[in-house]
């Protein structure tokens, strides 16, 4: 009876690692050898506090591990990242452990996997007749990095487990658990935990490690905290860490593997598969390739549809890992961080790159992973209106911030004037895509008008009557000047955003007043001796100039203030510029336009997916799709996460914000389906769950680049206007 016991708890472990497959297309990121580079094979999970990095050994499993509040610096609030200032400080490698097994021997059929529905990873491999699988997820649930180790053979397993802090504090081993605590320089107490739970064999201590010896199988819970807190009143420091995870931990032994792991797929699978696309069809040949493979072959020019699909959906993944209520937004890695001294600290940047982050964030229906950043922007407020008033006067009403920001309020680097105003736009596109009454009153309208105050006070009004935005910068390009076309539209955005919040709440009309003379008022953008749309007041724009930054057409796209339609001169002038950007302009202007007429400056991995959007708002789905192949082609690394270079996650995060765009637009004042749909994608596809402004999820399906069906719901029934095949039609939403 214990053998057949124990045959079926086996049994059992292997069904629950194969038993969550994607009903839909095979969603899985997947190769044939375990990774060798952290950043460019490591795949990755996250639970939007901890994350963790895979790798796949066989003799040795190295699992790298980090909590997004682990901050070097102090609670200063204008700090100099670069110089040392103030200690603006920096997000820090917490640990890793390691599991060494003894005497696996030689392998084959090796395969490691990553579930982009489950958000599970498995390894799997054979040696001497016994199959091995380790399976590993990251629980939002129940707060735990969880990791299980298991044989076909009884006894298969033995080896040690060790573990080691990356900040200096010294691991300890007490029964069946390894964890270490210490407190940064910075004040900041840190721990982690590790225990773990045998089926058969033993566990016992030898020094500071774990040996376990002749087990069936084994699970690894992991968590690790700070006593970080988001609050400027409470110092940013809460409870100590260790109490709260020894008793994250207890909760958990309550629970069996599998419910534990039915909870995890259950949350996580809610939200990745939230939103699908369909693009095409892979040849099952293409398909039978790993990802690495798929990619390279992809790069030389093959096609691939279901690969496009995997980096829209990969990028979903990433925010949904990194980007959970409660916690910080995902920064410039995202969650993932294995350095001490990672670029730009991994910090908060706030001239394109976290705004990037969550460009998916509404239109993918992934609305509660904004709210993080949306949280951020609150809790930064106090330190930056302290930071705005040294520098701009003591009587400045309202806040803006440096380009760089840490957790704790910091300020580093330039000032990026417009970046409370370019906050603004996430704070009210949350707003405009939910229709949540209560989070517009409570949050985002206070925020919206503050911002319009500091606006107020600082616009400069010339002698023709036109309000500047003075002493401003065109990131990260040029001189600083009066009347910057990046800053002018980003006022005009934050205005327009916010006229429509007040007048949704029917509030403050004498305000309303101001604000709209205000908007009536700002200097215009303007088109250039080369018709292209200028990036300062002055005509200085070089056609030869392929700078990584598009900052002048922030209004294209994620603005909405020019547009074919609305203002098609403006739209012209918009796409020479362009053009130019991409090297296909001035002494290039014959050049055909292609993904490798892309040069220089411009392939960067956060540059592509700006592109993408912007050619998808201005109705070149070819160009747009051209974006996307020259992301993959140049910029993408073997586990797809995307590098500037160095890596950085933008890229990822971006390219799921502005695939969208070309399927689905709601900018308008209308529903648009299909606006910029590639040849490639042509023949036939569909998408479900995208968002729309006004609260509503659209799904749509198309033949030979037309829509031959679609649904619109919202929670109440309310008219919209639909643009399929070219007509406008109005229609009334279905209520779910």
């Amino acid at each position: 009876m214990k053998i057949l016991k124990q045959a079926f708890t086996i049994a059992l472990l292997f069904a629950t690692s194969v038993s969550y497959a994607d009903n839909g297309k095979d969603l899985r990121l997947w190769y044939k050898q375990p990774a060798r580079l952290w950043h460019a094979e490591g795949l990755p999970l996250g639970n939007g506090r901890m994350g963790a990095m895979m790798m796949g050994g066989i003799n040795t499993d190295t699992i790298q591990f980090n909590e997004i509040s682990l901050w070097s610096g102090d609670n200063n609030w204008d700090g100099d990242y670069e110089t040392g200032d103030r200690g603006f400080g920096s997000y820090r490698d917490f640990g890793r452990f390691v599991v060494d097994f003894n005497n696996i021997g030689t392998v084959h059929a090796y395969t490691r996997s990553l579930n982009l529905t489950t958000g599970v990873q498995n390894t799997s491999f054979e040696s001497n007749g016994i199959k091995f699988i380790r399976e590993s997820f990251a629980s939002n649930p129940d707060q735990m990095l969880v990791f299980r180790f298991a044989a076909s053979k009884k006894g298969a397993l033995s080896g040690k487990i060790s573990m080691t802090s990356a900040q200096g504090a010294i691991s300890k081993a007490n029964g069946k658990t390894l964890s270490f605590l210490g407190e940064m320089p910075n004040k900041l107490k840190y721990a982690s935990k590790l225990l773990i739970v045998n089926e058969g064999g033993s566990v016992r201590m030898e020094g500071n490690t774990l040996v376990f010896d002749k087990c069936n199988s084994f699970i690894v819970y992991l968590d690790a905290r700070t006593n970080y807190k988001p609050d400027y009143n409470s110092g940013w420091r809460g409870d100590d860490p260790m109490p709260v995870i020894e008793k994250e931990q207890a909760a958990v032994l309550k629970l069996d593997y599998k419910n534990l792991l039915n909870r995890h797929i259950k949350d996580i699978s809610r939200l990745n598969a939230a939103a699908t696309i369909d693009v095409g069809k892979t040849l099952d040949a293409v398909l039978a390739q790993p990802i690495d493979v798929r990619l390279k072959q992809y790069a030389a020019g093959s096609n691939d549809p279901d690969l496009e699909e995997t980096i829209f959906q990969y990028g979903r993944y990433l925010l949904v890992s990194s980007s959970r209520p409660g916690s910080l937004p995902a920064n410039l890695q995202g969650l993932w961080n294995n350095s001490n001294n990672p670029p730009w600290a991994s910090d908060y940047h706030n001239n394109i790159n976290v705004q990037m982050n969550y460009w998916a964030a509404e239109s993918t229906n992934l609305s509660e992973c904004h709210v993080p950043l949306i949280d951020f922007i609150i809790a930064a407020q106090e330190p930056c209106r302290i930071a705005t008033r040294k520098a701009f006067g003591q009587n400045t009403r309202g806040w803006t911030a440096r380009t760089s920001q840490s957790i704790y309020g910091g300020n580093g680097w330039e000032w990026n004037i417009p970046a409370s105003a370019w906050y603004a736009q996430h704070v009210y596109e949350h707003w405009a895509f939910t229709q949540d009454k209560n989070y517009l009153q409570q949050k985002a309208y206070p925020i919206l008008k503050e911002i319009c105050n500091y606006w107020e006070d600082r616009l400069k009004k010339m002698p023709d009557g036109t309000l500047l935005v003075p002493n401003g910068w065109s990131p990260e390009h040029g001189p600083r000047e009066d009347g910057v076309m990046h800053d002018q539209q980003l006022v005009w955005d934050l205005f327009q955003n916010y006229l429509e919040a007040a007048g949704a709440l029917g509030v403050d009309a004498d305000y309303q007043g101001k604000v709209k003379d205000m908007l009536i008022h700002l200097g215009p953008n303007k088109i250039g001796r080369w018709g292209q749309l200028q990036e300062w007041q002055t005509d200085r724009d070089d056609p030869d100039d392929q700078h990584r930054h598009t900052s002048h057409l922030f209004a294209v796209y994620p603005g909405h203030q020019i547009s074919p339609t609305t203002t098609p001169e403006l739209a012209k002038a918009a796409i020479i510029s362009l053009r130019s950007r991409s090297g296909n302009y001035g002494k290039n202007i014959n050049t055909p336009f292609t993904v490798e007429s892309t040069i220089g400056d411009s392939r960067r991995s956060w540059s592509w997916p700006w592109r993408c959007g912007m050619w998808a708002r201005l109705g070149d789905g070819d160009k747009a799709g051209m974006m996307i192949r020259g992301l993959l082609k140049y910029n993408t690394l073997p586990n797809l996460f995307t590098t500037h270079p160095p890596f950085q996650l933008d890229g990822n995060f971006g390219i799921s914000g502005t695939i969208p765009e070309m399927l689905l637009q709601s900018h308008a004042g209308e529903i648009s389906l299909l606006p910029a749909i590639p040849k490639s994608w042509e023949a036939k596809g569909s998408f479900k769950g995208l968002k729309a402004r006004g609260g509503f999820t659209v799904e749509c399906s198309w033949e030979n680049g037309k829509v031959i069906s679609y649904k619109i719901t919202s929670k109440e029934q309310k008219k919209i206007k639909v643009r399929v095949n070219g007509e406008v039609k109005e229609t009334l939403s279905v209520v779910i």
